[in-house]
Parts: structure tokens; C-alpha cells; sequence
């Protein structure tokens, strides 16, 4: 089993349901457990437009590969009606593998760590909720990016 951190966004529709249904799907994967749920934020986009989103981080554990749990997130993307019309677009729900144990994973359609996730509060304040002393492969503890990102509106809900 892998310990893994999930980020969760969305931002149309009933994003706070949305953001909530998806933490139950997650947990329900195959060979996995749901280890940890922040809470949910509600923050502004970052580079792109639209509504505020609504924001989680999960910490799972699981023995499904990187490119598994990929597709297994991409299928619940699907399912809550996701679309990909141009980068940054407004959706109705986001998930991203922003840790995947301590591996680093560069492939066509898979970066882990995430490469924006020191760069967004959005991923670092509720990632940092689940988990207080997490490093970041490659970037050191996620804590000390925390004062980059001191700008950008985050609450949580």
C-alpha cells in the first residue's frame, strides 16, 4: 500500500456537494482506504476565470499503480460530467495525484509531484491540514511554501 494525496477541486454545479461525493468515490477505489479528509476551503481561481471553487485534500492509501489511480480518478472526473475544453477551464470537478508516496513519476500523462502544487494555497493549506509535516519529493517540507502563496484567498467553509 501507498500512501498517496489526492487534490480535489470544482467549481460548477453544487461544487461543495461535488467535492463531497468525490471524497466517498475515492474511498470506495479498489484497494483503497481513505486515510484523512481536509476540510472543504473555498478559494478564487487561479489564472483562469469563473466562480470561486470549492477545495479538499484526501490522503489515501493504496495498492492501485500511478497510471491506475489516474484512470480510476479520471472515470469519477467523467461520471460528475468533466470537460477538458481548453486549459484552466471552469469544472465541474478536478482531481489531481499531487503526491504518490515519496516517487517522483514523470510521464506523458503523469507528473508527481504536481508541478504547480507549491505554487497554489489551495493545494498547500488543506494538504498541510491532513497532513502537518508532509515533504514534497524533490521540493522539501510543504510548510515553507507556505508564506508564496500568503496572497492568494483562501477560507475555509
Amino acid at each position: 500500500m501507498t500512501m498517496c494525496h489526492i487534490g480535489i477541486g470544482a467549481n460548477l454545479g453544487d461544487a461543495r456537494d461535488t467535492v463531497r461525493q468525490a471524497i466517498e468515490r475515492i474511498g470506495g477505489l479498489p484497494h483503497t482506504r481513505l486515510a484523512a479528509q481536509s476540510s472543504l476551503f473555498n478559494t478564487a481561481p487561479v489564472d483562469a476565470g469563473g466562480d470561486d471553487y470549492v477545495n479538499a485534500v484526501v490522503k489515501i492509501e493504496t495498492a492501485l499503480e500511478p497510471e491506475d489511480l489516474l484512470q480510476a480518478l479520471r472515470s469519477i472526473e467523467q461520471d460528475f460530467g468533466r470537460e477538458r475544453p481548453f486549459r484552466n477551464a471552469p469544472r465541474t470537478l478536478d482531481l489531481d495525484i499531487l503526491l504518490y508516496g515519496d516517487r517522483v513519476i514523470g510521464t506523458d500523462t503523469l507528473t508527481v509531484p504536481h508541478p504547480r502544487m507549491t505554487q497554489r494555497a489551495f493545494v498547500l493549506i488543506p494538504l498541510l491540514e491532513v497532513d502537518p509535516f508532509i515533504t514534497i519529493p524533490g521540493h522539501g517540507p510543504a510548510h515553507a511554501f507556505v508564506p508564496n502563496v500568503a496572497d492568494q484567498a483562501i477560507r475555509k467553509i
